[in-house]
């Protein structure tokens, strides 16, 4: 099925939210809520929507063209470590959906994408008081969905804090919750920790589209070989089956496209974020299968000739990271000092950046994710509701009574974990 243009352009009108429709009152750009782009990968099954992570301008307008190729809705995301007000990258929360709007009108632009602000973190109680200020702020800048992650906080607090800021979120808006920080072996989520944060949320009327799980993954380079536990994020979504919430896949980058393959066949994973990679890819460096840049014997990454960037801007970056004792996964703070550099390289350079992400983002979504064509079930979706807000995929079942504030706290005494070592496990 291919979506008539009065069809694409009915979607334009009804589908987009009401931040999208202020903002770009004029645009051709079909940017949605991350709900629409959950509901399409449900339709589709066994699908994952990639959550390009855009750390640079060159990833967005990559991830755009691939998606456009395949014919999928798309997730373009950017987390608080990397865009929020201690950002060290130049793409943000508050300039991510200027950025999209832009480039799918200039490029022509047909699929569904949402724009997720991922790790919205909350790594204590005294964070909340400024993300009841932030949050909304970041909707105002035209985010279409949001991960709020309190995975930080013991259980009991982690659920508290999801209740006390979804006032503040858009009911339209896709919703992402998280236990257990993604901290590849250590701390894995459990069934328990799972249960209780969904049911909890259940019985106060939330119902989250997506649930993150450290379910063996770690942010940025995977030298250890664990990867993801195929095993235990199946159990933990059977487990969650009643409430039919959809699981998130962080760290991907480090994981085989067999072992991602199993993801999308084996749970109800319907989003996989992708970051380091890409951010590898665009630059030009050498990079596996598995999402890894690779190392020369000195332990330095591979640059390929007469790809990403110029040879000698290469240099430049290689000397400041040095300069900053910066190596491995340190290096994703080249964004920030070098995006304006890169952008004023010459235009045969900044293409094929996009076209280096465009042909890695279009194998995962053709070949490994299963999710072309997934765009025309978003648009079908959009025309179904006949509006901007699919509704919630669930209904309350839990009993409120049962889950106030003094009740969660008595419950969480019960939950069975694991011990989750201090430590920056950040994007």
């Amino acid at each position: 099925m291919t979506t008539s243009s009065g069809d694409f352009a009915k979607a334009v009108r009804v589908g987009r939210p009401p931040n999208i429709q202020k903002l770009f009152p004029h645009s051709q750009a079909l940017l949605v809520s991350g709900k629409f782009i959950d509901l399409a990968m449900i339709k589709k099954k066994n699908a994952l929507c990639i959550a390009a992570n855009g750390r640079n301008s060159f990833v967005i307008r990559g991830a755009l063209k691939a998606a456009q190729r395949a014919n999928a809705a798309l997730i373009i995301e950017i987390a608080r470590s990397e865009g929020g007000a201690d950002a060290y990258c130049a793409v943000n929360y508050w300039n991510l959906a200027r950025i999209v709007d832009a480039a799918c009108n200039e490029m022509g632009i047909t699929i569904p994408v949402a724009l997720h602000a991922d790790h919205y973190g909350i790594k204590s109680e005294n964070d909340i008081p400024d993300a009841k200020i932030e949050i909304p702020s970041m909707f105002e800048a035209g985010i279409t969905s949001i991960a709020i992650d309190a995975s930080h906080l013991p259980d009991d607090k982690n659920l508290l804090t999801n209740l006390e800021l979804k006032p503040f979120i858009p009911d339209w808006s896709g919703l992402e919750t998280e236990i257990g920080e993604i901290k590849g072996k250590l701390g894995l989520s459990t069934q328990s920790e799972a249960l209780f944060l969904i049911q909890g949320l259940n019985a106060h009327d939330i119902f989250p589209n997506w649930i993150a799980l450290n379910n063996g993954t770690v942010h940025g380079i995977e030298a250890s070989g664990q990867g993801i536990q195929v095993g235990l994020t199946r159990d933990i979504h059977e487990a969650l089956v009643p409430y039919h919430v959809s699981g998130a896949q962080h760290g991907t980058s480090g994981n085989s496209s067999l072992r991602l393959k199993e993801i999308a066949q084996q749970t109800h994973t319907t989003k996989a974020n992708v970051a380091t990679a890409l951010q590898m890819i665009s630059w030009g460096l050498e990079v596996n299968d598995d999402g890894n840049a690779a190392l020369d014997a000195d332990g330095n990454f591979i640059k390929v000739k007469d790809e990403g960037v110029t040879e000698a801007m290469w240099e430049k970056m290689v000397a400041f990271a040095s300069s900053k004792g910066w190596k491995g996964g340190n290096y994703k703070k080249l964004n920030l000092p070098f995006e304006n550099k890169l952008l004023g390289l010459p235009i045969t350079i900044r293409e094929r950046m996009e076209n280096r992400v465009e042909s890695f983002i279009y194998n995962l979504i053709a070949n490994v994710f299963n999710a072309t064509d997934t765009a025309d079930l978003a648009i079908g979706t959009i025309l179904e509701t006949n509006g901007f807000d699919p509704g919630p995929k669930s209904r309350r079942t839990e009993d409120p009574s049962n889950w106030t504030p003094e009740k969660i706290v008595q419950r969480a005494t019960s939950i069975e974990g694991n011990e989750s070592p201090e430590g920056d496990f950040d994007d």
